[in-house]
């Protein structure tokens, strides 16, 4: 992220911040996201440098004026800043959306995500679908809204159906790992993806969260990974940080010693 881009996207995080926002403004911003990816005139000029920021917010009003005053009130603050390039400044309307259901969101959206994150994981050809740069994105939308089917909040069917309509070359997954993130940033929070060989119990997880606490500060929310090959212990990881103490990572190292 270019130094242009991260302070845009304070920024426009700040102006959500003071919004009152809801679910129609989210889905209003993805609707936004997309439209600006899939035309490479408009994310140029609302990208553009050399552009005035006048120039620019005339042209959101002139794109997006049958959104909301809201959600083009929002357009308008990210779009009257600088981003250092057409790419990031996509990615930042669609964090701000994404930003935009946690804040509308009172429920689990980040267990949610999670979970849906890991059933994409354990399917390879839903994956491969959702991943593919054929197909429909509209489609790909419905198939993830009908897979879901009542089984998640209207938040999480919204951000899941939305990310997967307009994936832009990246996997699935990760797409999914980043929401999360974001989730967890508008609320405060930071996501420690814990791997064991069998489920925590809730006492467990929650005194493994109280000690992460501890060491990172703030709070800690952790995302279970259940992966019998890891044998025993267990794994966290915490944005590029790992502690790896699973008995498979021990055996691994004690292996490379032997080979010299």
């Amino acid at each position: 992220m270019g130094s242009a881009t991260t302070q845009a996207l304070a920024t426009s995080v700040s102006a959500l911040g003071a919004a009152t926002v809801d679910l129609d403004t989210a889905r209003e911003l993805f609707a936004a996201a997309r439209a600006v990816a899939g035309s490479h005139a408009l994310s140029g000029a609302l990208a553009d440098p050399s552009a005035a920021p006048e120039t620019r917010r005339a042209l959101v009003t002139r794109v997006f004026g049958s959104l909301s005053q809201t959600a083009q009130s929002l357009l308008t603050t990210a779009i009257a800043e600088r981003w250092s390039s057409q790419g990031e400044l996509v990615d930042g309307i669609e964090e701000l959306a994404i930003r935009a259901a946690a804040k509308a969101d009172q429920g689990d959206l980040e267990g949610e995500l999670f979970r849906v994150s890991r059933i994409v994981a354990e399917n390879s050809e839903l994956e491969l679908a959702l991943g593919s740069r054929l197909g429909d994105g509209s489609a790909k939308g419905a198939l993830m809204q009908t897979l879901l089917g009542g089984r998640t909040s209207e938040a999480t069917s919204l951000v899941v159906s939305s990310l997967v309509q307009s994936p832009r070359g990246r996997r699935v997954r990760g797409i999914l790992a980043r929401a999360i993130r974001i989730v967890a940033a508008q609320r405060g929070r930071t996501v420690a993806t814990v791997t064991t060989a069998a489920p925590l119990s809730a006492a467990q997880a929650e005194r493994l969260a109280t000690a992460l606490s501890r060491s990172y500060g703030g709070e800690i929310t952790i995302s279970q990974v259940v992966d019998p090959s890891v044998v025993g212990g267990v794994r966290v990881q915490i944005a590029d940080d790992v502690i790896d103490g699973s008995i498979a990572s021990r055996l691994a190292n004690v292996r490379q010693k032997l080979a010299g």
